[in-house]
């Protein structure tokens, strides 16, 4: 007998919204509880469809930022974790000849740095934790080699790698006291947030479909 097929990505979306919902209603705990069931939906369809196994675990490390997020003095747990995550996406891109195409248009790294440069700079006068100080730089250059190595590798992981920086910034400025945390912000944070990762994921594992590249012709 055929074992059951879980539906995956229906569920994510059921979650997804779910969340919001709650979120914007501040319904406690169960938005902080559908928040952390996103991320393992999306594992469960890479463990079970043959995808990278890189891409779960950066769905893990992101499962871990996001529970880190919703404990109070584990921001840079969280930011860890989140990291980690970065890590793991850039991994996946650079082996599928992200660091060629960006020799190719050295504007999309520059751009994406400069981006974050000037996030930094925005937050850097409400950051009176010395760490966060010493360890938020490094994170956004990992934020902007994420988007600069999805963006020239795989259309649908670019998409979701802007969003997951444009979500981490404005998280950055809430955080920080350079906007006001409202229930919008936190709803639109989310909402970059669950499409981000659902991006990056199905992006990630087109790749692992994709013909590999033809090796540029030696000059």
């Amino acid at each position: 007998m055929h074992g059951v097929r879980v539906p995956w990505w229906p569920l994510f979306g059921v979650v997804a919204v779910t969340h919001v919902v709650l979120l914007a209603g501040g319904v406690t705990p169960w938005d902080s509880i559908t928040k952390c069931l996103a991320a393992p939906l999306l594992i469960g369809w890479v463990l079970t469809s043959g995808a990278p196994r890189i891409l779960a675990l950066a769905l893990a490390f992101c499962l871990g930022g996001d529970a880190f997020l919703e404990i109070d003095g584990m921001f840079l747990a969280g930011m860890a974790s989140f990291a980690l995550a970065h890590v793991c996406f850039i991994s996946w891109f650079v082996r599928h000849d992200a660091l060629s195409r960006l020799r190719a248009r050295p504007a999309v790294a520059i751009g994406l740095v400069g981006a974050a440069a000037i996030l930094v700079a925005l937050v850097w006068g409400g950051i009176d934790d010395p760490v966060v100080r010493a360890v938020l730089p490094l994170y956004a250059l990992l934020l902007s080699g994420t988007a600069a190595t999805a963006i020239v590798t795989e259309r649908l992981a670019g998409l979701g790698a802007v969003l997951f920086l444009v979500s981490d910034a404005l998280i950055a400025l809430t955080e920080f006291d350079r906007l006001a945390t409202t229930a919008a912000s936190q709803v639109a944070i989310m909402v970059l947030y669950l499409a981000a990762i659902a991006l990056l994921t199905a992006g990630g594992a087109r790749l692992a479909q994709a013909p590999a590249p033809t090796p540029a012709p030696a000059s």
